[in-house]
């Protein structure tokens, strides 16, 4: 059953209350170690697959019934990606001094979109994207994700 706002792509729900999504992915393959003692084995040098989603928030559909085009979307993170993929992290120069957790990977994934929507690299008015999050699964069963708003309301 379709709903109003299906229905009637200019509705919006009152601010703060629902949000609009849309989110695409992909994945990369790295290479990196940790320092400290919690990091155990992980310490050494290791390989990882990483399976990274990036979901783009709107409080409203824009006039064409869509939160940002989709295909862009998927263009943008692939290239905000592309100078992790294959690489060994460690030898990243900006990366030296941190570890390259999961964790840190969405906050360095998220920045490089926001400049992206910023920028108006979806084809939207950027000042429309209201957040951003950006999720990045280690394994089936184990993921971190960085959510954060992109303009202060």
């Amino acid at each position: 059953m379709m709903g109003f706002a299906s229905l009637n792509p200019s509705y919006a729900p009152p601010k703060g209350s629902s949000v609009y999504a849309v989110e695409v992915s992909d994945h990369i393959m790295i290479a990196h170690s940790f320092r400290g003692e919690i990091f155990g084995p992980a310490q050494r040098l290791h390989g990882a697959t990483f399976a990274v989603s990036a979901a783009f928030m709107a409080d409203a559909l824009d006039e064409n019934g869509i939160v940002v085009d989709i295909g862009r979307a998927f263009e943008v993170l692939r290239q905000v990606l592309a100078p992790l993929n294959y690489r060994n992290l460690d030898d990243i120069p900006a990366f030296k001094s941190v570890n390259t957790t999961t964790e840190f990977l969405t906050r360095h994934i998220f920045d490089g979109l926001a400049a992206a929507v910023k920028s108006g690299g979806l084809g939207r008015d950027g000042r429309e994207i209201a957040a951003i999050r950006v999720t990045v699964g280690e394994s089936p069963t184990a993921r971190a994700w960085y959510e954060g708003a992109l303009w202060q309301r």
